[in-house]
């Protein structure tokens, strides 16, 4: 329990400096915002600062910040340490610098800023690669908490043959439809709170649980290998460096954040809210990771459930019917539920946004809107029936969407590196190029050895990735003071 306590006082004091350092970098101040400038009653439209970080955090807080805490505890207790490191110099500073960048130039979404601050070529790889990356989020944003809902809440099987459990897809796919066409406070910002307030007792009432139950926390410097579960074995076995940076994703660090953060740059009435929207809500979300990686190996060493990575689904249900009982268990699961739908469907969204900003097709219309919508949701449908009907078909999907989530910050340090060279501010460019270098070595590492990948042996999948991570800043570095130089030569002419 100590080494958890030390993690949270991690993530929180180092919120409290690191934040205040980001914000001092980038330097918010009162000019009119795009929800002003802008202001078009769909996308543009001014919100209160209690209202857009509560949006931000359910936008980027999807299963990630469960189900990937739930199996990245089986490296034990040194995942209390490394989330909340992560979190204060990676993910957080990644969604702060990601959504201000897109704030201050504008209101642009991601894809914008990647072509701004990198080269055409850059841009086509990011467009496609984020592209696909929204597509997979949708879908497995659909597959996992429909499957939550049917099991867990209302006791059907869940079999891909039931007609209950394409119901429950369909009322997902409803709602998300609804929310990727209307106009962002007619759905979102109205119906937001009430999954906040059913997100916040679940979170709370885990973290609360573990302390008030006792549940037996391996200590960092205590044996690993416990009677319920050998987690130094597994550390050794496993290959902590890359598959932990990979398995917890949200909570430490999450590309797809960047797609998130850029739809609230649209509605903020101030620069100066952007720490609490941006920054500090990415630490509630490594929050709610060690929450539940605590209550997770608190199950495990009760021997209430198998310490086993692929039942980490099943894992969720008894966390919170152990800790709340029975009504406050299904509560604590619809608030599991909410993370989900609450990042898939602003991820169609986003890809909708970016489609239309690439192509430079209207969105004014609901009609126009509902049309973009419709070509995506027949692509994600399409995900979703291969990935329920093929028998391993979820677990490449996961694998394919935790990869390529991570590869995807890369291109938003790229951006903000480059930025920072651009706006002179190339003394800190140590910021975005330090998790970027370490990113770039993880998704690399992992990719060259996965059998869903190039399955080279782990000692050449770490020469590249070794490799990758110094060609990354090298390229950056130089990038970057040529991007300088010839914007000082603009500036003379």
């Amino acid at each position: 329990m100590i080494t958890f306590i030390i993690g949270l006082a991690i993530l929180f004091v180092g919120a409290a400096l690191y934040g205040k350092f980001c914000e001092k970098v980038f330097g918010p101040d009162d000019r009119k915002t795009p929800a002003y400038t802008k202001q078009d009653g769909v996308d543009y439209v001014p919100m209160r600062e209690w209202k857009n970080s509560l949006i931000n955090l359910l936008n980027i807080a999807g299963t990630g910040p469960i189900l990937g805490p739930i199996q990245g505890i089986l490296f034990g207790p040194i995942a209390f340490i490394t989330i909340p490191i992560g979190n204060i110099i990676g993910g957080a500073m990644h969604d702060y610098f990601s959504g201000m960048i897109c704030l201050r130039d504008g209101g642009t979404q991601m894809p914008d800023m990647i072509r701004k601050y990198s080269n055409k070529g850059v841009y086509t790889i990011y467009q496609i690669f984020c592209s696909l990356l929204l597509l997979l989020v949708g879908a497995v944003f659909i597959y996992t908490p429909g499957d939550i809902a049917a099991t867990q809440v209302f006791g059907f099987d869940g079999a891909v043959d039931s007609v209950s459990t394409w119901v429950i897809y369909g009322v997902i796919f409803v709602y998300y439809l609804i929310a990727t066409v209307f106009p962002i406070d007619a759905i979102i910002g109205r119906i937001y709170p009430i999954f906040g307030a059913i997100l916040l007792f679940s979170a709370v009432g885990v973290f609360i649980g573990v302390f008030a139950m006792g549940f037996p926390l391996v200590e960092i410097w205590d044996d690993w290998n416990v009677a319920a579960f050998a987690y130094g074995d597994y550390f050794n076995a496993n290959h902590f460096i890359p598959i932990f940076f990979i398995t917890v994703a949200c909570g430490i660090l999450s590309g797809f954040h960047s797609t998130q953060t850029a739809i609230i740059s649209r509605t903020m009435k101030s620069e100066k809210q952007g720490r609490m929207t941006f920054y500090n809500m990415m630490v509630v979300e490594g929050f709610i990771a060690m929450v539940w990686a605590a209550g997770a190996m608190g199950v495990y060493n009760l021997g209430l459930q198998a310490a086993d990575a692929s039942l980490a689904t099943s894992t969720i249900g008894v966390v919170c019917k152990y800790i709340l009982g029975p009504v406050g268990g299904v509560i604590a699961l619809l608030g599991v539920i909410v993370l989900p739908i609450t990042s898939g469907d602003t991820a169609l969204r986003a890809l909708r946004l970016a489609i239309a900003d690439a192509f430079h097709l209207d969105q004014k219309s609901a009609k126009k809107r509902l049309g973009l919508a419709a070509i995506i949701f027949v692509l994600v449908a399409a995900i979703l029936v291969f990935a329920k009907s093929n028998a391993d078909g979820f677990n490449i999907l996961w694998r394919y969407f935790a990869w390529s989530n991570q590869s995807l910050s890369l291109f938003a340090f790229l951006a903000i590196t480059v930025w920072m060279f651009e706006t002179g501010r190339n003394k800190y460019a140590w910021m975005p190029l330090i998790p970027g270098a370490w990113y770039a070595f993880v998704t690399v590492t992992y990719i060259a050895n996965a059998k869903i990948g190039f399955n080279i042996p782990w000692i050449g999948a770490y020469i590249i990735g070794i490799a990758a991570a110094v060609a990354y800043v090298a390229v950056l570095v130089w990038y970057g003071k040529k991007r300088t130089a010839m914007k000082a030569k603009k500036a003379e002419k």
